[in-house]
């Protein structure tokens, strides 16, 4: 293994849950998975308000070879729940979130972005309809009745609708934003994906393997407080056109492929005993 790690993982808790009729019947983990590169700015204020979920079971961070003080501010912060693993150099999201997902111990995942875009008071309500017994996989979507959404990038919102369009042509499937940073899993859907794509590709990787198989896909409103390049914004125009690519090639290119194909094997097979 190329990377140094550090490993905070003593304590774990369960998640409280209830029903539609109120009563806690069920305990649910939540492992959340956080890529971040260079995000000293922000990375402090979102893990103060990750560890006020009751429902975390652990918060994996996996630093993407960060050159700020994003790794001295992780180990900064007291809370067993935390686990910090190294990235040696840049390798972009795809590699960031992989390697945190070898780690999960939860029962559902969900990958939460190291700035400020989206609240981590609304994953209670992205993952309740896995909690419910409703979903396998639901995406937190910012085009459905938004709750609240800054203003900023034309040309953003016009590449996310493409990309989207573009994307369910493919699949078949009626989403309004896969490129969300908000996805959540039961946790056997994630594991075993092995994520090939680089860079930015995760969001069109996860949406075509999940497509061919069994899981149940919801998708529920969720707010947006973009940020400008200025503020550190990472994505750009030629994020977009390798997006376009990967949609090609894991719809059509690798379909039918042994890791396609072995993927969906197990996923279904896991579903299939829940």
């Amino acid at each position: 293994m190329t990377e140094r790690e550090t490993h905070v993982v003593n304590h774990r808790k369960g998640a409280k849950m209830t029903d539609d009729s109120g009563d806690a019947t069920e305990r649910w983990a939540l492992s959340i998975v956080m890529p971040a590169y260079n995000e000293e700015e922000t990375i402090a204020t979102i893990l103060e308000q990750l560890l006020e979920l009751d429902c975390v079971k652990e918060i994996i961070v996996v630093d993407d070879g960060s050159q700020d003080r994003t790794c001295e501010i992780v180990r900064g912060i007291d809370s067993p729940l935390i686990m910090l693993i190294e990235m040696e150099r840049n390798q972009g999201k795809t590699a960031a979130v992989r390697r945190g997902i070898e780690e999960v111990k939860g029962d559902i995942t969900i990958i939460q972005d190291a700035d400020l875009e989206y609240d981590p008071a609304e994953i209670s309500a992205v993952i309740d309809p896995i909690v419910r017994g409703r979903a396998d996989v639901v995406y937190g979507s910012r085009f459905l009745v938004r709750k609240a959404s800054r203003v900023l990038y034309f040309y953003h919102f016009l590449a996310n609708k493409s990309l989207t369009f573009t994307s369910n042509l493919f699949t078949n499937l009626n989403m309004t934003d896969i490129e969300t940073c908000y996805k959540a899993f039961r946790t056997p859907v994630i594991k075993a994906m092995s994520l090939t794509s680089k860079g930015f590709g995760l969001e069109v990787e996860i949406t075509a393997l999940i497509s061919k198989t069994k899981a149940r896909i919801f998708e529920v409103p969720i707010s947006y407080y973009g940020r400008t390049y200025e503020e550190g914004k990472k994505i750009g125009f030629r994020d977009g056109l390798w997006a376009f690519w990967y949609i090609l090639r894991f719809n059509v290119l690798t379909r039918w492929s042994k890791s396609t194909r072995r993927y969906i094997e197990q996923v279904n097979g896991a579903l299939a005993k829940l």
